[in-house]
């Protein structure tokens, strides 16, 4: 260990003395011919001259092409979203025939782009191609696919549902399940073998194919929200006259096709629809931000690190998992219970609004309250951060933030309207602190996980790494403890179940020379400070593997918990919908709009924490 340390600082002497004298010749990179690297060099310019000028004239070219890429997206997602808009409101002239004809035009390019992307990678298969190990994680694949199975089903319901209502039914929803069945299984490929691609070659016109690919995704994902909601809109006016709101219009906006089903299974096709949409809306935008991180990479050049493989182990996570299964098995009941009662009656109504609080609160206290354990053993450890470039890991950031603002404008409503409203119903007090626990749980919650995925991987202390004790035996030096590797992977030998050092009250050490290996014990009377040492040692361990189980639990209690506080949202159990409260102060229209707008992005917030916790499990 000595004679490493040493190698180290001479390492690290010689870095320095190489950084200050620029004439002293440098060695080739490992990764490039001599040739490429001179190349590179006379392209930076004469000693005396700034260099690296033609380097960033040759960057310009491909900066432009990120930015016309990008408004390239941006026009092509508002296009869409208008045609959707005036869709939705009824606009002369824009029936769902146009909207879903530019969505089938849109996925048929897409179809185009990734199809030549896989012929050109197969023809350069044998290329060494650099990847970002960051991107495009095993468990985000099967996620992803899950979803992307569900998604099948729904297309297939929409098949079925078109055959049904043919004779009045534009040709084009017959179409569009069909070519969005392809292009989710062609996608779902192309995300398997090329999601952690950094493209180097036909960078400008790969930047417009995964860019479009991009708002694609968000326009599908955009359709299905809106498809959604106005089913759910309808539902919800009709159980605003059960809680005595007689004073909101109902106008049921029925887009229902004007003639009768030919086969007896359309009803099951239009209702089984719905329940399997929040699948659909969470497949578009998970694939979203994987082709997001894919066109971030194009052109990157990557810091070679050395990456650890992070492997799911269930190991000592049975108090956090039993906490979570009990809440989860607790929400599909509460959402069971909650949408037979609401609309049946007033008073059933306002028993399942106040059933609901009170066990969101309860959710929400202990994963704040979970939230703050995590947060004071990361204040009691002392860890580097990781500062390195990371698309992925950056974009998983700002999605935290920028989806949680999506509930804490709801939150916020609900505060106000609480506080401003002349009439307060029993059940709508719940609403104040379920609003402020919400608020308070996103904030807590967003701090552990960003600071998480920021943390560094898990080093030894330099006192255990380095210390040693110098023993005269045979002229030789004795490691007293095993190495970091060992201390920290679990992988030190055990011998007869004892700690692999000592047994007996002796120490037990092993010393290797050449091949050949052989064994020497010391009584422990021979050197007081070998005991406690290998106890320091000991505790130090111990002290770890407590503060990472605990932590592991942690994250398995709240990975369960955003998967929980997913299902009553996405499949209708949604309270700002039905206590009334909100759109009496603020109007009906200008409230359900907020809702629409916002309740996308709380939605979301859930499964991605769900995804984000599951990685922070992994690494601790």
């Amino acid at each position: 260990m000595v004679e490493d340390n040493a190698d180290t600082t001479s390492s690290s002497a010689g870095k320095k003395s190489r950084e200050g004298c620029p004439d002293q010749p440098q060695p080739y990179p490992s990764s490039r011919q001599p040739e490429e690297w001179e190349m590179e060099k006379s392209a930076q310019g004469p000693p005396g001259q700034p260099g690296g000028s033609r380097l960033v004239g040759s960057s310009c070219p491909q900066k432009n092409a990120e930015i016309l890429s990008s408004q390239y997206g941006i026009n092509l997602f508002l296009a869409g979203l208008l045609l959707m808009f005036a869709w939705a409101v009824h606009a002369v002239g824009i029936s769902k025939q146009e909207l879903l004809s530019y969505l089938i035009t849109i996925m048929l390019i897409q179809l185009l782009w990734m199809l030549w992307y896989i012929f050109r990678s197969y023809t350069q298969r044998r290329l060494i191609q650099e990847k970002d190990t960051h991107a495009g994680a095993r468990w985000l694949k099967c996620g992803i696919t899950l979803f992307a199975v569900i998604t099948l089903i729904l297309d297939s319901f929409k098949i079925g549902y078109f055959i049904g209502f043919s004779n009045c039914l534009s040709a084009t929803e017959g179409i569009f399940p069909v070519t969005h069945a392809v292009h989710t299984l062609l996608q779902v490929y192309f995300l398997w073998c090329h999601a952690k691609d950094i493209i180097q070659s036909f960078k400008t016109l790969e930047r417009f194919g995964v860019i479009h690919s991009v708002f694609t995704n968000l326009l599908l994902w955009t359709n299905g929200v809106l498809t959604e909601s106005k089913h759910l809109l309808n539902e919800h006016k009709e159980r605003l006259i059960t809680l005595g709101f007689g004073n909101i219009t109902i106008d049921l906006d029925d887009h229902a096709p004007q003639c009768n089903c030919t086969t007896t299974l359309c009803s099951i096709f239009s209702q089984g629809m719905y329940y399997l949409y929040p699948f659909n809306i969470e497949y578009h935008i998970l694939a979203s931000t994987m082709l997001y991180v894919l066109w971030k990479n194009i052109g990157r050049k990557v810091e070679h690190h050395h990456q650890y493989k992070i492997p799911f182990k269930f190991h000592g996570i049975t108090v956090g998992t039993i906490f979570g299964l009990i809440v989860l098995i607790s929400t599909i009941a509460i959402v069971v219970v909650y949408l037979i009662q609401i609309g049946r009656s007033k008073i059933k109504s306002e028993l399942a609004l106040t059933m609901f609080y009170l066990y969101a609160i309860s959710v929400l206290t202990l994963m704040c309250a979970a939230g703050i354990v995590a947060l004071l053993i990361y204040r009691l450890e002392e860890r580097s951060m990781d500062n390195s470039k990371n698309p992925a890991r950056k974009l998983d950031a700002d999605l935290l933030i920028g989806t949680a603002s999506g509930s804490w404008l709801l939150s916020w409503g609900s505060i106000l309207a609480t506080i401003c409203a002349q009439a307060h119903p029993k059940y709508t007090w719940y609403n104040l602190p379920y609003s402020i626990l919400v608020i308070i749980e996103k904030y807590i919650q967003n701090l552990f996980i960003i600071e998480s995925i920021h943390r560094e991987q898990e080093k030894v202390n330099d006192d255990i790494k380095t210390l040693r004790i110098v023993t005269v035996s045979n002229q030789s030096t004795l490691s007293l403890t095993p190495s970091y590797k060992e201390i920290y992977n679990g992988a030190a030998d055990m011998d007869n179940g004892k700690f692999p050092y000592m047994f007996n009250e002796n120490i037990y050490m092993r010393e290797r020379s050449g091949g050949d290996g052989f064994d020497e014990v010391r009584s422990q009377a021979s050197s007081p400070v070998r005991h406690s040492t290998s106890d320091f040692s000991l505790y130090s361990r111990n002290s770890v593997n407590n503060k990472r189980r605990i932590l592991k639990n942690i994250a398995a209690f709240l990975f369960l918990c955003n998967l929980s506080l997913w299902i009553p949202p996405a499949f209708g159990c949604r309270p700002e919908y039905d206590n009334g409260l909100e759109e009496i102060v603020f109007g009906f229209e200008p409230w359900i709009i907020v809702v629409n707008l916002a309740m996308p992005f709380s939605i979301f917030y859930r499964m991605h924490s769900a995804a984000s916790l599951f990685e922070v499990y992994c690494k601790t």
